[in-house]
C-alpha cells in the first residue's frame, strides 16, 4: 500500500528539475492516460497527482471493466493503468481486450508484487510493462513514460523468469514440430528436402546442396507429399512454416 499511502498522505513528496523532465519528452503530443481503479478516491487521488505533470493528460478515471472500455471509446488513450485488484480477475480481462481490440493502447499492471508467476500472467497477456505496490510515485510516472516509449522497466528477477519462460515455450514449440515431423514418418533425408523446400529452393537446387540426382530429390519430393497429404511443394511448404509459427 506503499504507493496509496505515500500519494494521500505525503502529498507529493518527491521533486524534479523541470527542464530536465521537459528534456525527457520524446514529442510535443501529452500521453492520454486512462486510470482504472476498484476504489474511485484512490483512483481520483492518483489521478490528481498524474495531472499536475506536464506532458500528462487523464482522460478518465473508473472503477470496471464496462466503463473502461466505454471510455476507450469515446476518447483515445495511449496508457490504461489498470489496478490488479479489480475483482473477477477485471484487470487480467481489461488487458487482454485492450491487447486484442485496442493494441494501440499500452497496459500497465498496477499494484503487483514481485512475484514473477503473478508478473508473467500480465505480461503474457499483453502488459507493456508492470507498477509494483510498493513502487513511489515517482517511479510510476517513469514507467508510464517509459511505456509510452516503448520500453519497459523489469526487475533482475522479473528479466530472468521471462528469460526462463522463453526458453520454456522454445523447448515446448520444439518438441510439437519434432512430433508433428515424426507422425508424418519422413525420414532424415526428406526432413532436409522439406527445409529446403521452405526455402523456396529449386530441385536443381536442393540437389546441388544435398549432393545428390535431381532425379533423387524429385522422388523425395514426391513422397513428401505424399505422408503429408499436400498436393504442392508450396502446401508442403506452408506446412513446414506452420509448424514452426
Amino acid at each position: 500500500m506503499y504507493i496509496y499511502s505515500h500519494i494521500i498522505f505525503n502529498e507529493i513528496t518527491f521533486s524534479y528539475n523541470k527542464n530536465m523532465e521537459s528534456s525527457m519528452k520524446k514529442s510535443e503530443h501529452k500521453i492520454n492516460l486512462l486510470l482504472v481503479n476498484e476504489i474511485l478516491l484512490i483512483g481520483n487521488v492518483i489521478a490528481a497527482s498524474l495531472e499536475d505533470e506536464p506532458d500528462i493528460d487523464v482522460v478518465g478515471c473508473v472503477t470496471n471493466l464496462e466503463d473502461a472500455l466505454k471510455t476507450m471509446q469515446e476518447s483515445q488513450v495511449d496508457i490504461a493503468l489498470v489496478s490488479t485488484r479489480l475483482p473477477e480477475d477485471g484487470a487480467l480481462k481489461l488487458t487482454k481486450a485492450i491487447t486484442e481490440y485496442a493494441s494501440q493502447t499500452k497496459v500497465l499492471a498496477l499494484g503487483l508484487t514481485e512475484e514473477k508467476r503473478q508478473v508473467l500472467r500480465y505480461l503474457e497477456a499483453g502488459a507493456a510493462g508492470y507498477i509494483l505496490k510498493d513502487d513511489s510515485l515517482e517511479e510510476m510516472i517513469k514507467t508510464v513514460r517509459a511505456a509510452q516509449d516503448n520500453k519497459v522497466f523489469v526487475s533482475p528477477k522479473i528479466a530472468a523468469a521471462m528469460i526462463e519462460r522463453l526458453s520454456d515455450l522454445a523447448q515446448m514449440f520444439s518438441e510439437i514440430e519434432n512430433s508433428v515431423v515424426a507422425d508424418a514418418d519422413l525420414t532424415p533425408r526428406e526432413i532436409e528436402v522439406l527445409e529446403l523446400l521452405g526455402k523456396n529452393k529449386t530441385n536443381q537446387e536442393i540437389a546441388e546442396s544435398l549432393v545428390i540426382e535431381v532425379g533423387t530429390v524429385k522422388n523425395h519430393v514426391h513422397s513428401i507429399l505424399e505422408k503429408l497429404n499436400v498436393s504442392s511443394r508450396g502446401e508442403a511448404a506452408a506446412y513446414l512454416a506452420f509448424i514452426k509459427s
